[in-house]
């Protein structure tokens, strides 16, 4: 299944089923049909970093936010290289954005450098990706204690001016689809165990799941996790009416 979240209002926007012998790549296109995406800002991992569907996106009246891997080998290959140059002078004479975030909690540390260049840099590229504005470089480094650090570079193309902080914001932001919608359905409705499979009752219940729990987000009466509420709604009539009114506001 591939899902749209939105980050803000922490919603499921829609659902897509990847048909047998395909991939993503012809989902996303479809799901963001179905959505309004105007003034909107669309990230997607790397799998997602195709020209059609920056260009549908861009056509939409959205902006994107695209990881570049090596799926995109000269693409990928460019954006390093350039990177990797602007570094050697650093970035002497060359226009530039960054920004730095520093998290931590639990003895834990995490530094993230966002370096954003403009694509008159790379502008060989100009006309075949729809849009594109700014080549992004992200360093980051876990620190945990008792442990060596963990560092990694990645790399991003992306709609927006050469906006470091919300360009980095917007990144950062991506992941909270792991955090609110994967691991939820994970952990509070055990959707990873499911063995349902038959016709189409996996991407049903999928629906349904991620029906309740855009309600049970958007109840904020009981200061308790996903899992807590959904037990409680079984238990009180009483807060299941709040839950259902929830998606009335």
């Amino acid at each position: 299944m591939v899902s749209a979240w939105a980050s803000q209002n922490r919603l499921v926007l829609g659902q897509r089923k990847v048909e047998d012998k395909s991939n993503e790549i012809r989902a996303i296109p479809e799901l963001l049909k179905v959505l309004d995406i105007k003034g909107c800002t669309v990230t997607i991992d790397a799998m997602g970093c195709q020209r059609k569907i920056a260009e549908q996106i861009h056509g939409q009246g959205g902006d994107y936010v695209l990881s570049v891997k090596e799926n995109q080998g000269k693409l990928h290959e460019s954006i390093v290289n350039l990177f990797d140059g602007a570094a050697i002078r650093e970035f002497r004479g060359m226009w530039h954005r960054e920004h730095k975030t520093l998290d931590g909690g639990h003895g834990r540390v995490e530094t993230r450098e966002y370096t954003v260049l403009p694509l008159m840099y790379l502008n060989q590229f100009k006309y075949k990706w729809k849009g594109l504005k700014s080549v992004v470089e992200v360093k980051s480094k876990r620190e945990l204690p008792g442990s060596a650090p963990e560092e990694a570079t990645r790399y991003y193309i992306t709609s927006l001016e050469a906006d470091a902080k919300k360009i980095g914001e917007a990144i950062r932001t991506h992941w909270c689809v792991e955090n609110q919608l994967h691991w939820c359905l994970d952990v509070s409705f055990r959707e990873d165990d499911c063995r349902v499979r038959k016709g189409n009752a996996a991407e049903n219940l999928a629906v349904v799941r991620h029906i309740a729990l855009n309600l049970l987000k958007q109840e904020e009466s009981a200061k308790v996790g996903i899992k807590i509420k959904r037990s409680k709604a079984g238990w009180d009539e009483s807060y299941l009416a709040k839950v259902l009114a929830a998606g009335q506001n």
